[in-house]
């Protein structure tokens, strides 16, 4: 079991990362700390997308020296795909802690409890 996991080194990390980043955005109330927990996440699914798509001894697919077998390069896709998450991550991050900062200014707080309290005391 223990070799099972050493081999697999990389996609045991991810997995790890990713229940860090999960336990972080359910137990914090804080924002901030919310935004850290789904930023781990993300992080985790684009180590696991990196380790699933990196195939040992090939080169990247960037045409070199005449060789012109496929069975010589890896796959592009998921590269592709880890760096369009990483800049949709950069997005949604920006957009959260802009949003955070709105909260804070109109209520005071970054606790999430705290804001909701005081939304619904508004509301009555």
């Amino acid at each position: 079991m223990l070799a099972h996991l050493a081999a697999n080194m990389e996609e045991t990390v991810s997995m790890i990362l990713f229940g860090i980043g999960f336990t972080t955005l359910l137990l914090h109330k804080n924002l901030i700390k919310k935004i850290i927990g789904l930023n781990i996440m993300d992080t985790a699914v684009y180590l696991f997308l990196a380790a699933k798509g990196y195939i040992f001894g090939r080169q990247v697919p960037i045409l070199s020296e005449g060789v012109m077998d496929a069975s010589a390069y890896t796959n592009p896709i998921p590269d592709g795909l880890v760096l369009t998450g990483i800049v949709v991550s950069v997005s949604v991050t920006a957009l959260m802690l802009s949003l955070t900062i709105r909260l804070y200014r109109r209520y005071g707080s970054l606790d999430l409890d705290e804001i909701v309290f005081q939304w619904r005391k508004e509301g009555e």
